[in-house]
């Protein structure tokens, strides 16, 4: 089975080659990717990793709060979209 971590604060150069390659070093990667903005094809700073479960926490704990290309970034599980706040006030 596979997990998905959420890679926030990335460097804007950041590419999803790079991301696997940071996180290789703690457990098998099975894909990454770099969310861009739709209009001008930027970074939008964050992207996913997608893992094996079993090496999922021991990924989370040690790339959280570490320097990649020269910027602290936040490693942690990804939410589900149904999961996220509808908008609605309760």
């Amino acid at each position: 089975m596979a997990r998905t971590l959420y890679v926030g604060n990335l460097p804007w150069a950041t590419k999803a080659e790079d991301l696997a390659d940071a996180f290789s070093a703690h457990g098998e990667v099975l894909s990454s990717r770099v969310i861009t903005d739709r209009e001008t094809g930027r970074s939008r700073g964050f992207g996913f990793v997608e893992v094996r479960d079993e090496d999922a926490d021991t990924m989370i704990a040690a790339m959280n709060g570490t320097e990649l290309n020269g910027r602290v970034i936040t490693v942690n599980e990804a939410k589900a979209r149904e999961d996220r706040a509808s908008g609605e006030i309760s």
